[in-house]
């Protein structure tokens, strides 16, 4: 591919957070790397560009608002961002689409990772449709097994619709067939979504671990982490949707009784406490369903979180010191 990787922000858009921004994946340098993944695989033409191509931009918009500055005392942290660490964070920019060429953003996107992952970086990717996700699992073909948390109102296992097969109602499905994919945990379930029966029980079938929003504010956090083995490589993938709607309102199918960001921050600091967590995105972000910015900002949180609790597990210290 001679057309570049990954792109600069959006004309007017800062970097999230204002780290810098590289664009050579080759002579990437860095502990973190934030990669924006605008663009899905469409089932209708009207989906090309929807909305949700705008959260990568409206996401690093709010950022500075998610992390005030590094000299913050974080109260998720117990302390600073970095805790006094010299950690690299990277923006590298988003990955492009060609009209004429509907795949190539998605070997773009596999592309990318790939180089993130072997400059030892953490890949966070902000979409897009639940789509994106797709390459993303398939760069991780060598550095498996990983198990894929995955927070969501829906169930994904769609294998194709209207003949497409890596668009947002496939991701999990996708993931199943890919033999560096260890396990599967869905967390958040309810309400209705592309799955039918069929669809139901190819997940069982396959052995995927789904906690229902129910269950989960039942039985709690705890002990959906207790059933994640430990010692183990997590990637994680957010869709807003699997949020509770008060903190994360900007999507385009709000399902009350969602994933609280209490709820979150327990997952995201018990799984980087548990084992590796080796990357995570957020996806399904349509900003024009926003409501002052919330959900744009609980995203910047989540990622804060990570690079966060990342830092004081030790992630980085042998690259770092």
């Amino acid at each position: 591919m001679s057309d570049p990787l990954t792109v600069a922000p959006r004309s007017g858009c800062k970097t999230f957070c204002h780290f810098p921004l590289e664009l050579d994946l080759d002579a990437l340098q860095a502990d973190v790397a934030i990669l924006g993944l605008p663009y899905g695989r469409p089932y209708t033409m009207e989906e090309v560009t929807n909305d949700q191509s705008n959260a990568p931009t409206a996401v690093r918009q709010v950022s500075d608002i998610a992390c005030e500055g590094l000299e913050r005392w974080d109260f998720d942290l117990g302390g600073t961002l970095f805790d006094g660490q010299d950690i690299r964070v990277i923006d590298c920019g988003d990955v492009p689409a060609i009209p004429r060429d509907l795949d190539a953003h998605y070997l773009r996107a596999e592309a990318a990772v790939r180089k993130i992952l072997a400059a030892g970086a953490l890949p966070i990717s902000i979409g897009g449709d639940h789509g994106v996700p797709i390459p993303v699992f398939r760069a991780f073909e060598d550095h498996g097994p990983i198990h894929v948390i995955q927070i969501d109102a829906h169930l994904d296992w769609r294998d194709h619709l209207n003949g497409e097969t890596e668009g947002y109602s496939s991701p999990m499905r996708r993931a199943s067939e890919m033999p560096h994919v260890d396990r599967i945990f869905q967390i958040g379930l309810r309400c209705q979504g592309s799955a039918r029966k069929e669809e139901f029980e190819a997940a069982q079938a396959y052995g995927a671990d789904l906690t229902t929003a129910h269950e989960l504010h039942d039985k709690g956090m705890d002990a959906v982490l207790a059933r994640i083995p430990d010692g183990e490589r997590y990637y994680i993938t957010v869709d807003a949707d699997g949020m509770e709607p008060g903190v994360m309102p900007g999507v385009l199918v709000p399902a009350p009784g969602g994933v609280t960001y209490t709820q979150m921050h327990k997952l995201i600091h018990g799984l980087v406490n548990k084992g590796k967590v080796v990357g995570m995105d957020i996806v399904e972000i349509t900003p024009s369903k926003d409501v002052n910015e919330i959900t744009s900002i609980t995203a910047g949180r989540l990622i804060t979180n990570l690079i966060g609790a990342s830092v004081r597990a030790g992630y980085f210290r042998s690259q770092t010191a």
